[in-house]
């Protein structure tokens, strides 16, 4: 399980395609912590670590995650997100995040308010079938982020994004048009099954 906190953020630094999937390096400053078979979440993506040393470590993406991700178009450069699972002790700032990519929207606005120093307020598209998840005030992540949705409409929501987390995470390098994993609040999903047959 993760938080929605980016811990850091990284660079793709070598990708290969291979019959079975993808196999992509990434740098972060905590790869000579990890250990292989642990849990990373990859600008929201949850991935296993095949390998590491110092500076990098290895990711295998399945069919199944490029499939329902946009990892399948990352080359060398893009920035991600990074977040390790969350250890049983350790303090909770964000909501639940498993790390399962629900759906991809795409960058629909991005505005700076409030003048030099304000924040920012981005616009990003839900996909329909995931709209019922999604209520004004609640938690979402985004790319990995946990964010709260300030203005929610019938096929899109904004979310207000301070200056530190414009700035930690990779959200400072994205343009309109640009797509983003989304991660609807899994309690939604569980009181939805809780409830069919009572609805």
């Amino acid at each position: 399980m993760f938080t929605g906190i980016v811990e850091a953020t990284g660079e793709v630094v070598s990708v290969e395609d291979t019959d079975e999937g993808r196999r992509i390096e990434v740098t972060a400053p905590f790869s000579d912590e990890l250990e292989e078979g642990q849990s990373v979440a990859i600008s929201g993506a949850c991935l296993t670590v095949e390998a590491f040393d110092a500076e990098r470590f290895e990711l295998f993406l399945s069919e199944e995650t490029l499939e329902r991700t946009y990892l399948g178009s990352v080359t060398v450069g893009t920035a991600i997100n990074l977040e390790r699972a969350l250890p049983a002790d350790g303090r909770f700032d964000g909501h639940f995040v498993q790390g399962h990519v629900d759906g991809l929207g795409e960058v629909t606005g991005i505005e700076r308010v409030g003048g030099e120093g304000g924040d920012w307020v981005f616009d990003v598209s839900l996909p329909a079938e995931m709209a019922r998840y999604v209520v004004e005030k609640g938690s979402i992540a985004v790319d990995g982020i946990s964010l709260t949705v300030a203005d929610l409409r019938e096929d899109d929501f904004g979310v207000a994004i301070i200056p530190a987390t414009y700035e930690a995470t990779t959200l400072s390098t994205k343009s309109v048009g640009d797509p983003v994993h989304l991660e609807v609040d899994v309690v939604a999903k569980y009181v939805e099954r809780l409830t069919e047959g009572h609805r």
